[in-house]
């Protein structure tokens, strides 16, 4: 009997908890193995959801609707064979829990399939009057290994025979040197990319037996970080931003410098044995049908030329590209220094000086509060209605499961199991939230004329990052400095155009200034594959990030129309999360194991 339930009802709650969901997991198991999409459809709510992350589908997959769910899982379980649907044992219990304002229990099982060990989320609510029966409200499966490639992690790690104690031979670092030089092979993969999203990847993939190299263009891992503005950290608290296998020192700060951040992916592409080549840019690539390859140009370091071979190519660039500079009328002739928010290291040379910050995102916001701090008279043009959000308390809400107390890996699981429509829902409850908790500070900003907006649905800067990757504020401490009217506000339809002295206005005043920051934003991803894949290859693989059909993010993580290219961004959640099922596709595929046929 728990100590600190000395009635039992606690304890006995747990107990009926998890018999409701074994039996309903059992009913399911039977009623899938049966093949009657009735029977299947009868234990979900007619307008629940299921996301399938590989599992059944090998796609990233979401449905709702009782009867589509049940033909979909039906369909697939000739092949897929799923069986031994069971609570998950190394996971956190069934337990009650309020989901999107819903009470529901929630539970994480696991199964076997045809390919592999699965897991997933189940969230069941009683029906009925009698309230005995449950139909499950949410359900997911997802990939977690692949049967004969389980990860070399744990149990399975490598003996380390190869180099240990290896008199005469190669030691540990002389293996590393021959692996990273590829004198006499080419990569099966080429990660373009050597930030959070690339690291994780490759970390993946390595654990998976697949050959993988990194290729960064800076002069080292994690300069992507290091080289930008000064005062960079990062908005989102430690807790979620673990890579993958290696979590942050327990000593480290709750949000993270931008240089702190660099020195960690440096060191965590040799300790997890990440082949990487810096001072490399990837130039070209052409696919090879014949030879079902991509034909690669890679620009080394003493600016020689390497073509290699990879079948896949994965771009781990950023959600955005190169910088966008937009058509600004008379920002040719300003006298002063214009620098695109890309090049912006520190306020410290603008000392004493006057600056424009044309763009209201989080970088612009930070950028002008760096230049403030630093005695720069300063002042924020702002294009568009942006979306403002306090980095505490409210973007912590976007992050509130990580604070349940339950296990990262946990945490990630549970995230994977929303569809599309539950995730919109999920940010506008947020951002509900999220307006009260930020009351003073929106009324404040509307009251000197910014313009504010939380998104075309009411889902707020989360939403605006999935479908344009920018948009809004992660608020810093600008907008307090910019009610006080210690940072200028300029609204940009009050500009007749840019001149030599600064802005000049339609009033016919100007607003001179030093130096201009253009903080516009960068082209999308799809503007690097354009200039490195061509315009073909661009226009056949499609969008990428953003929403696509389904409501998921377009050709993100999972197999595109074009074989043997892969597209990985986001957040470092995101890219710790979703690494793995990108690994565990490409060596399906590299086993042929992937039964679904090409995408497009």
């Amino acid at each position: 009997m728990n100590y600190m339930d000395p009635t039992g009802v606690e304890a006995r709650d747990a107990i009926f908890v998890r018999e409701a969901v074994t039996g309903w997991l059992g009913a399911f198991e039977r009623a899938l193995a049966g093949g009657d999409a009735a029977d299947v459809a009868a234990l979900i709510e007619d307008d629940g959801n299921w996301r399938d992350v590989l599992a059944f589908t090998w796609r990233i997959v979401p449905t709702v609707g009782a009867q589509d769910i049940a033909a979909g899982m039906v369909a697939r379980q000739p092949v897929v064979q799923a069986k031994n649907f069971e609570i998950s044992a190394d996971r956190t219990p069934p337990r009650r829990v309020k989901r999107l304002g819903r009470d529901c229990i929630e539970a994480m099982f696991a199964f076997d399939t045809a390919f592999g060990q699965c897991e997933g989320v189940l969230r069941i609510a009683p029906v009925g009057a009698a309230g005995d029966a449950y139909k499950a409200w949410v359900v997911s499966t997802s990939l977690e290994s692949l049967r004969g490639f389980e990860e070399q992690i744990g149990a399975n790690r490598p003996s380390g025979a190869a180099y240990s104690r290896n008199f005469g031979g190669d030691n540990w670092d002389g293996v590393r040197e021959k692996a990273q030089s590829y004198e006499n092979r080419d990569p099966t993969v080429l990660v373009v990319g050597g930030a959070q999203a690339g690291l994780s990847a490759a970390a993946r993939l390595n654990q998976l037996g697949v050959d993988t190299l990194v290729v960064e263009k800076w002069p080292r891992i994690g300069d992507s970080w290091r080289k930008r503005y000064h005062s960079l950290a990062l908005h989102n608290s430690i807790h979620v931003n673990n890579l993958p296998y290696l979590p942050f020192p327990p000593t480290w700060p709750n949000y993270i410098p931008k240089d702190m951040l660099g020195l960690w992916f440096e060191f965590y592409a040799q300790v997890m044995e990440i082949n990487h080549w810096t001072n490399t840019e990837f130039t070209k690539g052409e696919w090879d049908e014949a030879g079902k390859c991509w034909v690669v140009t890679l620009r080394t370091e003493d600016g020689s030329e390497r073509i290699m071979r990879p079948r896949h190519i994965v771009f781990a660039n950023g959600v955005s590209s190169y910088p966008l500079e937009p058509n600004i009328p008379g920002i040719d002739t300003f006298k002063g220094e214009t620098i695109h928010s890309e090049g912006f290291d520190s306020g410290a040379p603008y000392a004493g000086k006057r600056a424009l910050v044309i763009g209201t995102g989080s970088s612009g916001n930070d950028i002008a509060l760096d230049l403030h701090s630093f005695g720069c008279d300063t002042t924020i043009v702002q294009r568009g209605s942006t979306t403002v959000v306090s980095i505490d308390p409210s973007a912590k809400l976007n992050y509130a499961l990580y604070d349940e107390g339950l296990p990262v890996e946990d945490c990630d699981l549970i995230g994977t199991s929303a569809t599309p429509p539950m995730t919109v829902k999920g940010y506008q409850l947020a951002v509900k939230r999220m307006l009260e908790l930020d009351k003073d500070m929106i009324e404040g900003l509307e009251g000197i004329g910014f313009k504010f907006d939380v998104g075309e649905d009411g889902t707020g800067h989360q939403m605006k990052y999935r479908r344009r990757g920018g948009g809004y504020n992660l608020d810093a401490g600008s907008s307090e400095l910019m009610i006080k009217g210690e940072i200028g506000l300029l609204q940009d339809d009050t500009i007749e155009r840019y001149c030599e002295e600064g802005a000049l206005l339609k009033d016919g005043t100007i607003v001179p200034a030093d130096v201009i920051v253009l903080a516009t934003g960068y082209y999308p991803q799809g503007e690097l594959v354009r200039r490195a894949l061509g315009q073909d290859m661009a226009d056949k693989i499609g969008p990428i990030w953003g929403e696509d059909a389904d409501g998921e993010l377009a050709n993100m993580f999972k197999r595109t129309p074009q074989e043997g290219v892969w597209f990985i961004a986001g957040s470092l959640t995101q890219a710790r999360v979703y690494s793995k099922y990108m690994a565990l596709q490409i060596k399906a595929l590299e086993e042929d194991l992937i039964d679904t046929g090409p995408i497009g």
